[in-house]
């Protein structure tokens, strides 16, 4: 073997490599041809590993993949409109379908629909795919998505987009393959709109959503809200290409530590959005993936304008002059984050405003303003909880801040479950955590819009109201994003939510685990992974 020649891989060898693994050649047969000279040779004996990849690369159709989310609670739920949690959204994403869909690289397909399409961007007419059918049988229609969009204006339905959804005016059947959608003003986002997560369809009549009867690539197996929920493969799935794995299991495990532990344990395949610092326990350790996407996630403070202390003049100011961001991006995040200008819009967007600098540290300035408050030296209560990723380390450096200028900032830390219910968007001073969105007009209708469902700090301005709406009507992309930038402005200066760092979302899986890949609606593949995911044989 010293007399062989060496040459270089072409992508003729890949082929034949993917060719013998079809034809179920293992690692031996691939040796041997390599022996054989029909295969290039690579130095080192890298075939073995150029095998392991094309291995990896080949989907295998099977397993049942264990998988565990940071959080679970008992209101978790099966309902799209209603979802509010991470587990609900992976669920959700495995049982059901959208209209549309985003790819990862943010760009928009159809899903259900066959077609979107509008001369004015208020009538919208949409085409639905044909031969697409409900995990119990019934074949998809419009009525299905009129059923679907319309009860979200429903308030006994609790959607958390009715106020994104009071847009549509009008939903009506032309024909069983045709709904006509009338918005009250044009909107070019539309269709980006009908791709988040809680309008996904659902069969026309549904009152019961325990048994998560939907189109999606998964049948609902068992489902128990804050133990766990059982998917199986749906054999009759519309897409050509079907979920690889054979059943997926998913529930939470709150504690950073445990979730890592169990994947590297081999317990689990799975675990999601593990904290920087525990991301340590798994560096260079075997058969361990760390997965890192970065996609607009954000942890904020969240002080609440109608109460006190947010109602003083300077606080909020003097919070985010307190927020040393830099600290936390190198300290508490491990430099797993990018440093932001207390607005939402991320830098992947192409409407963020990198004009709008991010606020400098400055202690000092803070003191002054809360000495103008009349709070410097009062007790200030912040509510923080794991359940909001890296808010106790972002507490904990804030309070330390504080107390070398004197202000008394004292940190309530809370139990993950029930946080979501009975403190976010409650308690004068607390964090929160916000999941990315695929458009500024999404972030703003849902958190900063006078009547916002999750306006965290109670932000209410009519010149910014007034400038959503016109910028929703607005083709030109160069004057959508003039307005943004301004809207963008409003909220760092005005609104009670200091966002210090866009966060990276790091997931753990097991080397076995194969096809991940990164989302524009955050980690776990936007929370869609089930469906594209495998298991090595």
């Amino acid at each position: 073997m010293s007399e062989k020649k060496v040459t270089n891989w072409t992508s003729a060898d890949d082929a034949m490599v993917e060719n013998a693994l079809r034809r179920g050649a293992s690692r031996r047969d691939l040796l041997r041809m390599f022996m054989m000279g029909g295969i290039g040779a690579v130095a080192g004996g890298s075939i073995l590993g150029r095998a392991s990849a094309a291995l990896a690369a080949t989907p295998v159709s099977g397993g049942h993949l264990r998988a565990a989310g940071w959080s679970s609670s008992t209101a978790d739920t099966l309902d799209p409109a209603a979802a509010s949690l991470t587990t609900d959204y992976v669920r959700c994403c495995a049982y059901y379908n959208r209209l549309t869909i985003l790819d990862e690289h943010g760009q928009l397909q159809m899903e259900l629909a066959e077609s979107i399409e509008s001369d004015d961007a208020v009538v919208w007419t949409v085409k639905l795919k044909s031969g697409v059918t409900f995990h119990n049988g019934k074949t998809l229609t419009a009525d299905d998505v009129v059923f679907s969009l319309q009860r979200h204006s429903d308030p006994a339905v609790g959607s958390k987009v009715a106020t994104i959804a009071k847009q549509i005016a009008e939903v009506k059947a032309e024909n069983p393959t045709t709904v006509r959608i009338t918005l009250a003003a044009a909107n070019a986002d539309l269709p980006t709109i009908l791709a988040m997560h809680h309008f996904m369809i659902v069969a026309a009549g549904t009152t019961d959503f325990s048994k998560g009867n939907g189109t999606g690539a998964f049948v609902s197996q068992e489902f128990q809200p804050g133990v766990r929920s059982v998917g199986v493969r749906n054999e009759n799935y519309f897409k050509p290409q079907k979920a690889h794995l054979e059943s997926f299991e998913y529930f939470g495990i709150s504690d950073d530590n445990a979730r890592v532990n169990a994947v590297m344990s081999g317990d689990i395949d799975f675990g999601a959005t593990i904290k920087p610092q525990y991301t340590r326990i798994a560096e260079g350790q075997p058969g361990v993936v760390l997965s890192k996407t970065t996609s607009g996630n954000y942890t904020n403070l969240n002080m609440r304008l109608d109460l006190s202390p947010g109602d003083k003049a300077g606080f909020v100011e003097g919070m985010k002059y307190l927020l040393n961001r830099e600290l936390i991006q190198r300290s508490a995040l491990r430099g797993l984050a990018e440093i932001a200008n207390d607005q939402p819009i991320s830098p992947i967007s192409a409407f963020h405003n990198a004009e709008l600098k991010p606020r400098d540290y400055d202690p000092e300035r803070a003191k002054s303003l809360f000495d103008k408050a009349g709070l410097l030296g009062q007790r200030i209560e912040v509510v923080t909880s794991d359940a909001a990723g890296s808010a106790t380390d972002m507490a904990m450096i804030l309070q330390q801040a504080g107390s070398e200028i004197g202000m008394n900032l004292d940190i309530q830390r809370v139990p993950s479950d029930g946080y979501w219910s009975n403190y976010w968007l409650k308690a004068p001073v607390h964090f929160g955590n916000i999941n990315p969105r695929p458009t500024p007009d999404i972030l703003f209708s849902l958190l900063y819009a006078s009547d916002a469902p999750w306006n965290e700090s109670q932000y209410k301005s009519e010149k910014f109201d007034s400038m959503l709406l016109e910028a929703r009507g607005e083709l030109e992309f160069a004057r959508r994003k003039e307005i943004y930038d301004e809207m963008q402005v409003m909220i760092s200066n005005e609104a009670g939510t200091a966002i210090p760092l866009y966060l990276s979302n790091v997931d753990i899986h097991s080397a076995k685990l194969h096809g991940l890949r990164p989302s524009p609606l955050g980690g776990q593949m936007g929370y869609a992974f089930a469906e594209y995911v495998w298991l090595d044989a």
